[in-house]
């Protein structure tokens, strides 16, 4: 057989390949719909506590790890708002109705009962117990979906292999039989008249199986990486599309789906605290309600600790260092990231730019022969406790025209800047970083100011004889942040 017919036998036998795969999907989602799957939850989830995101208020505390694995990849830097399907717009026009299915219906439990004789509060109590129980049924029905129309389909055509899927989608499957186990004892407390007694012993008795999730959620950062490599590769891109555009995923991609049991997670302590609200002083579950809540938050701080940890190892093994000089100890040492995300430079040049527990670190993003991502590593990293950090008011960066014309084209102010530069003898040079807005430039002043103190204090507690010499040495340079706001180091320097 000639060269050309081998060529176009190869072209027509992929294509064959291609046509009975979507086929296949198409049949699935048929069989979906007759076995009653409902399309999945796109319900918003709070986070466990406000007062530790760094959305609004600027925090003292950084961002949980948990929360930035919600966060979108588009985003600029990952420290930014959790990343959620935004509800669909308002039709400006009269329009045929959309073919995709409308939210799951949020029925109350007030809707299952046709009469009853409780009070308000009581009331309240139920109809949060009965959202509980079905947060737990809609959870079990997402994930045996993601099962069966993405990760089976996707094996069995040999879409991608059992080793990648098995890093992307991780234990998600060990986690159905641990909700349908808490499904099940949920149901078994509901009385002749659709209430329920006492729900605080079967939640203390149930919560220390979510462990589970420590394995779940540290696998996450993986597997959104691989994930999104993966996207480039023509016949996955292909099918994730197509599950994308069917009714049953509401427009909602894979890794909506994937991030669905850290969403539940972080949700079990909201639902705790309003169960508690709720419960008379004199009712049997005030004997187990502090305790459940208590442990369930300790999980939540567990995993999250860990996931940080893992998020950390992560991106220092992304590290392509170009001299061994960079080879920073404060680097290796890091346990977790404050932050990280795309900042410009002096020069107009993008860098992504990692502020380690330890150790700031400029880098240029670049791609492996396997399509993986690597940071390759920009000039001389630089210690958090030799860091000083100045905030530029609009407008009087320096740099000259260079800068200017590097963002605005000599015409517009420079905005959304700050400088950093080191307190010792290194080889880091003075940095002018720019940020994609007021708010991220926000964000990275307060990481870099929290990054500085701690670890200066870090450093005044290691070293005996600097605090025999001078009391207060690790904190002595802490004026010497130019910020606008001044009052969270004044504090500080003042206990």
């Amino acid at each position: 057989m000639s060269p050309d017919h081998m060529k176009d036998s190869e072209v027509s036998c992929s294509s064959w390949r291609f046509y009975i795969y979507v086929v296949y999907v198409f049949f699935e989602l048929l069989k979906l719909s007759s076995c009653g799957f409902q399309e999945p939850s796109n319900k918003r989830v709070k986070p466990v506590g406000k007062s530790n995101s760094l959305t609004g208020v600027l925090p003292q505390m950084k961002t949980p790890a948990l929360k930035r694995l919600s966060q979108s990849i588009s985003r600029s830097i990952s420290f930014r708002t959790d990343a959620r399907p935004l509800p669909p717009a308002l039709p400006r026009s009269r329009q045929k109705p959309s073919s995709f299915p409308r939210r799951r219906n949020s029925q109350c439990w007030s809707d299952t009962v046709e009469s009853h004789d409780l009070t308000a509060k009581e009331i309240k109590r139920q109809e949060v117990i009965y959202e509980l129980t079905q947060g737990e049924r809609q959870l079990i029905e997402d994930l045996s979906l993601v099962k069966k129309v993405y990760y089976d389909p996707m094996l069995k055509l040999d879409i991608m292999s059992e080793s990648e899927l098995g890093q992307i989608f991780g234990t998600l499957e060990s986690l159905i039989p641990l909700h349908t186990d808490l499904l099940s004892r949920l149901e078994r407390l509901r009385g002749s008249e659709k209430t329920v007694g006492e729900v605080g012993p079967t939640l203390l008795n149930w919560f220390p199986c979510l462990e589970a999730y420590v394995t779940y959620c540290c696998n996450q950062v993986g597997a959104k990486a691989l994930l999104d490599q993966k996207k480039n590769e023509k016949r996955v891109e292909h099918f994730l599309r197509l599950c994308q555009e069917s009714s049953f995923s509401r427009k909602l991609d894979l890794w909506n789906f994937l991030d669905l049991p850290r969403s539940r997670l972080v949700k079990y302590p909201l639902l705790l605290k309003e169960i508690q609200k709720c419960t008379p002083p004199e009712h049997p579950d005030e004997d187990y309600l502090p305790d459940a809540l208590e442990l369930i938050q300790n999980i939540v701080a567990e995993v999250n600790k860990k996931t940080g940890e893992a998020e950390c190892q992560f991106y220092r093994r992304g590290l392509h260092y170009l001299e061994d000089s960079q080879r920073l100890p404060e680097i290796q040492q890091s346990r977790f990231i404050y932050c990280h995300g795309e900042l410009k430079n002096n020069k107009g040049q993008r860098l992504h730019v990692f502020l380690f527990e330890l150790a700031l670190v400029l880098t240029k993003p670049g791609e492996e022969k396997d399509g993986g991502h690597v940071f390759n590593v920009y000039r001389q990293p630089l210690p958090n406790a030799l860091i000083n950090l100045e905030e530029i008011p609009d407008g009087e960066a320096g740099g000259g025209g260079t800068f200017r014309g590097a963002f605005t084209g000599g015409n517009d102010k420079v905005k959304n800047c700050f400088r950093v530069s080191s307190r010792g003898r290194s080889k880091f040079n003075p940095y002018i970083l720019q940020a994609n807005d007021s708010f991220c430039k926000q964000q990275w002043i307060t990481c870099l100011r929290q990054a500085i103190v701690q670890s200066r204090d870090r450093t005044a507690q290691t070293s005996q004889s600097q605090l025999s010499l001078h009391p207060e040495s690790g904190l002595c340079h802490i004026a010497e942040l130019s910020l606008s706001s001044d009052t969270d180091m004044a504090d500080h320097t003042s206990r």
